[in-house]
């Protein structure tokens, strides 16, 4: 008895039909129906019942089949296992952020694992959040960075295994009348041209939410992904923008004084995936990098 000869049990009790489950198989009929009576005759009992419309597995049958099944999900895994371990020498990590991370919060951990494992390569997409979510869900992302909460309609199915505390702060060009201050008021934007992350984006949700609870409409006359866009923007007199504080020297913007523009940033896997050794080192480097490190 070996997996071939379980794989084979498995195929003829899921068609119910052993010509049906030989083309599935790539075997000819007559081969596999001797390798049924083969196993039969070595346990020393029927497993299927021959019927006028196909074969039922016995209640010996069924008890093999389940076994079976067992049997052959472990021996995937274990051969899953070792090539997981083998790519950690040449493997492949993907994974999606927003512009901060990507930016400013990925490069540190990469750098740690790529030390250790010189022979890994990364995959970076850069997306907003819903999107890298749905990355994550449909496997094309192995892990993804994105804003707290996670909104999409299959947020359950994804795993939170890191935190990061992230406050956007603003930033204006020299000859601002808040140049050189620490903190703002939203009023005081009133009529300031605006550099602003694309509608639609976390980011940019949080900063519309925040103007309008103090009856502010800001005057967005640029949108970019990109937040050192954003600030060659602003340099050049476009106009105000805001960023994360990841972004930024230490000490430079100005925080909202109306209340923190703040936001958690969650690393996410999908829960039902089993995660190769290369994905799960990398996200050991993420969770073991605090903001100060990854800033």
């Amino acid at each position: 008895m070996d997996l071939r000869s379980m794989q084979q049990m498995i195929a003829i009790a899921e068609h119910g039909h052993m010509t049906r489950a030989a083309e599935d198989l790539g075997v000819t009929q007559p081969a596999l129906s001797a390798a049924l009576r083969k196993l039969e005759d070595e346990l020393g009992t029927e497993l299927f019942h021959r019927t006028g419309h196909g074969v039922q597995p016995t209640e010996a049958g069924k008890v093999f089949v389940e076994h079976a099944k067992i049997t052959v999900r472990a021996s995937q895994q274990t051969a899953e296992a070792v090539r997981s371990l083998v790519g950690l020498e040449t493997g492949s990590i993907r994974v999606g952020a927003g512009a901060t991370a990507t930016g400013y919060l990925l490069p540190g951990a990469i750098q740690a694992v790529r030390k250790k494992h010189p022979g890994l390569r990364f995959s970076i997409r850069e997306a907003g959040s819903s999107a890298v979510a749905q990355g994550v869900l449909s496997g094309e992302l192995d892990l993804g960075v994105v804003t707290l909460p996670i909104e999409h309609p299959r947020a359950d199915e994804l795993m939170i295994v890191k935190e990061i505390r992230d406050e956007l702060m603003l930033i204006v060009p020299e000859g601002h009348a808040l140049h050189g201050r620490k903190t703002f008021r939203w009023e005081e934007l009133a009529g300031d041209a605006v550099i602003a992350f694309e509608a639609g984006s976390a980011v940019r949700k949080i900063i519309d939410q925040g103007a309008a609870s103090h009856g502010v409409t800001l005057e967005v006359v640029m949108e970019l992904r990109s937040i050192e866009s954003i600030v060659q923007m602003v340099r050049a007199n476009i106009g105000v923008g805001f960023v994360s504080k990841h972004g930024l020297p230490g000490g430079v913007g100005l925080r909202c004084k109306d209340g923190g523009l703040t936001r958690n940033l969650g690393v996410v896997r999908a829960r039902d995936r089993i995660q190769s050794h290369a994905a799960a080192t990398f996200e050991r480097a993420l969770s073991q990098s605090g903001p100060a490190a990854m800033g």
